[in-house]
């Protein structure tokens, strides 16, 4: 098996290829999320790909691989990662670097979605202000102290908006534009989301059920890295070389497009 790990040179482009036939690639939800492999007793300066990252499992920052995934969903709600990185400090690279350079390659193999879906991590201006450039339309979370202005040169935290209707608003946010602004109640607190198209005309055509639609797709990815885990087993390695853990990372992701 470590021989196996060391000799093959899996690259996420061979994912791709293998599940592009699977699937519609126009029409559907692209959505990038990141998880961290929980590895708390593997020495860092004895595997490159060990650091510390902040863990939404534990809410803190825990020592571990971090995997950042575009997983999506086509329009008859089947879904399959098509892309991957594994963050590599190295490389000197963010998470939103990673993700665009990730979005620019499966827009580039043939992949035309219709929605890209983030959450609050990967909401930064200059992600949406490309995604205009891209001609796609995005849903990202936002945190709940984000700015947006209802009244021209006034701009509120989202948390206080009031005047709700049916959970949504229209608003400006700050140094992008017009978009829609969703929440829905989780845990007894509110989550906050917003909407963006490329034709700004067409932000009114956008309904709550388009939301619901899209933030349901969007949670596939959820689904993605539990799976992973907890039948994939894709924390369960001990090689140390950068080689061998990428090989590994991929298998346990071909495992989990072959249980689908």
């Amino acid at each position: 098996m470590n021989r196996f790990l060391e000799r093959e040179r899996y690259e996420p482009k061979d994912l791709f290829d293998e599940e592009s036939d699977k699937i519609e690639l126009t029409g559907g939800v692209l959505s990038v999320d990141d998880s961290v492999l929980d590895k708390p007793y593997m020495n860092p300066k004895k595997a490159e790909l060990i650091g510390n990252f902040w863990s939404g499992k534990h809410k803190r920052v825990v020592k571990g691989v971090n995997l950042i995934t575009l997983f999506y969903t086509d329009m008859a709600g089947i879904s399959v990662p098509v892309n991957y990185r594994i963050y590599d400090k190295s490389e000197g690279k963010t998470k939103n670097d990673y993700f665009i350079e990730m979005l620019q390659e499966v827009l580039a193999w043939g992949l035309k979605p219709a929605w890209v879906t983030g959450d609050s991590w990967y909401a930064s201006i200059a992600n949406m202000k490309t995604l205009r450039k891209l001609n796609l339309q995005f849903m990202f979370g936002i945190e709940s102290n984000r700015t947006v202005s209802i009244e021209r040169g006034q701009y509120i935290q989202v948390q206080k908006l009031e005047g709700w209707q049916g959970d949504e608003q229209t608003a400006y946010l700050k140094d992008y534009g017009m978009v829609k602004v969703y929440r829905q109640m989780y845990k007894k607190s509110y989550r906050y989301y917003i909407i963006s198209v490329p034709d700004l005309d067409n932000l009114p055509n956008i309904k709550k059920q388009d939301f619901e639609r899209v933030h349901a797709a969007h949670w596939s990815i959820e689904r993605y890295h539990r799976a992973l885990k907890q039948v994939c087993h894709i924390e369960h390695f001990q090689v140390r070389g950068s080689n061998q853990i990428k090989n590994h990372i991929f298998c346990a992701i071909k495992g989990f497009v072959q249980l689908e």
